[in-house]
């Protein structure tokens, strides 16, 4: 699916892009977009996040970022207000609206983006994913990871508007 055009990501280039998109129950207007945050970094199937600790592993031995470990991650996110320039692990808050949050890293291989937005038209949010090859590295790091991502962002995708719909 195409980068919504009311996303800040909208009209550029890039490498790689994907979009998912799903309705959810509760009025979008009551929802925060830190809310939506949140719910984002806690939306992670636990066999996902076992993979996410081997490629750290992995990639840290070719110099690649792996961000920091945050001990107690429910008290960070209660209290994360996710404004520019905030690191949650490997991801930094590149910019952020009142519909939109932009997070994702520049690393030497690869830079990324990762929309999370609400759409008041259609009551929905979507997950917007862009990636900027920087050189081979970078497009062989991501045929392993392209089907994992694949399959992984529609999961965390329900699992943020089944958290949302509950709160």
């Amino acid at each position: 699916m195409n980068i919504p055009n009311q996303s800040i990501l909208y009209q550029k280039t890039y490498d790689y892009q994907d979009t998912y998109i799903k309705e959810i129950s509760k009025p979008i207007e009551q929802i925060e977009i830190e809310e939506i945050g949140r719910a984002f970094f806690s939306a992670v199937p636990n066999w996902a996040s076992q993979l996410f600790t081997l490629r750290n592993k992995i990639v840290q031995s070719l110099g690649l970022k792996v961000g920091e470990e945050i001990a107690d991650r429910d008290t960070y996110l209660a209290n994360c207000q996710f404004e520019i320039g905030d690191q949650m692990g490997l991801f930094k808050i590149f910019d952020k609206t009142e519909n939109e949050l932009i997070i994702g890293e520049d690393d030497k291989h690869l830079d990324f983006r990762i929309s999370l937005m609400k759409d008041k038209a259609t009551n929905s949010i979507s997950i917007t994913t862009i990636v900027d090859f920087h050189n081979w590295m970078g497009k062989g790091y991501f045929i392993p990871v392209r089907p994992f991502h694949r399959m992984i962002v529609p999961i965390m995708l329900n699992n943020i508007v089944q958290k949302i719909s509950k709160s």
